[in-house]
């Protein structure tokens, strides 16, 4: 579902600030995988996503989708085949808008805009069945203003309206990082729960390495702008942050983690 070969993406190069953030990156998905992606600081996790989001253009290799090429494809027309959902709550939604008013947004992204009425009563019959499943009840809170929700109930939502039309690919971009930790465990649930009922092919970066352990079907970790882990199936199911950390002082040849690498 997602092939990356050996993309390359430096900033600011020929400068004093020239940072290599990819460093000949390769990493393929399956169809309905849930790779959890740990890393220090500047690994090159955030920039891994927004290289496959098309944020902006790798400087060498490619990036396929489903087996469409869309390494050139500018950020707006890989859309169709991503949803994502950011780490500051107050993205991915409209503050302004009503709840009911986010869900239609994200239902009818891509589809032809017509002179009807807004939202029928058949659509919000629907918006109230999909919001049960975050068990927050939003569901009774159609008309609530989103800027007037709590950040963990913007962020579910927002996790709901990106999965909404099932995308090729789920982006998860420390998601639960500025949530509080009881707050954080639910919406982790949620996530788990939404992508293994779709099927989603899904990344997710997070810093806790507990949750990289417990959530997915595989774990990677990077390091300079690499993929140095890689572990699945009953290897990941035996894992402990203490053999991770073991394996990639191994595999990085440094005995040191950096700090948000140990939060638990």
């Amino acid at each position: 579902m997602l092939e990356v070969k050996q993309v390359y993406k430096t900033f600011n190069p020929g400068t004093i600030n020239e940072k290599t953030a990819l460093n000949g990156l390769s990493l393929t998905l399956a169809d309905g995988d849930f790779v959890t992606v740990i890393g220090g600081n500047g690994a090159g996790k955030s920039t891994l996503l927004n290289a496959v989001a098309g944020v902006w253009p790798v400087d060498a290799g490619t990036i396929s989708i489903d087996g469409v090429d869309v390494t050139r494809l500018p950020e707006h027309q890989r859309a169709k085949y991503i949803g994502r959902v950011f780490q500051d709550p107050m993205m991915g939604t409209a503050a302004t808008m009503q709840i009911e008013e986010n869900l239609a947004l994200a239902l009818r992204r891509g589809r032809p805009r017509t002179l009807r009425p807004g939202i029928t009563r058949s659509e919000r019959e629907q918006y109230r069945e999909m919001l049960k499943v975050l068990d927050l009840g939003l569901e009774d809170r159609l008309t609530a203003k989103v800027g007037l929700l709590s950040g963990g109930q913007r962020q579910a939502l927002t996790l709901l309206m990106a999965t909404l039309q099932k995308p090729k690919l789920l982006l998860l971009d420390e998601h639960t990082a500025a949530l509080d930790p009881k707050t954080a465990a639910k919406v982790l649930d949620t996530t788990e729960r939404i992508v293994q009922r779709d099927k989603l092919t899904t990344l997710m970066i997070t810093h806790n390495m507990r949750d990289a352990i417990v959530h997915g079907n595989r774990l990677i970790m990077m390091y300079e702008g690499r993929v140095v882990i890689d572990v699945s199936g009953e290897e990941k199911q035996k894992l402990t942050v203490e053999a991770l950390l073991d394996m990639f002082s191994k595999v990085s040849g440094s005995d040191e983690a950096d700090d948000t690498m140990l939060l638990s």
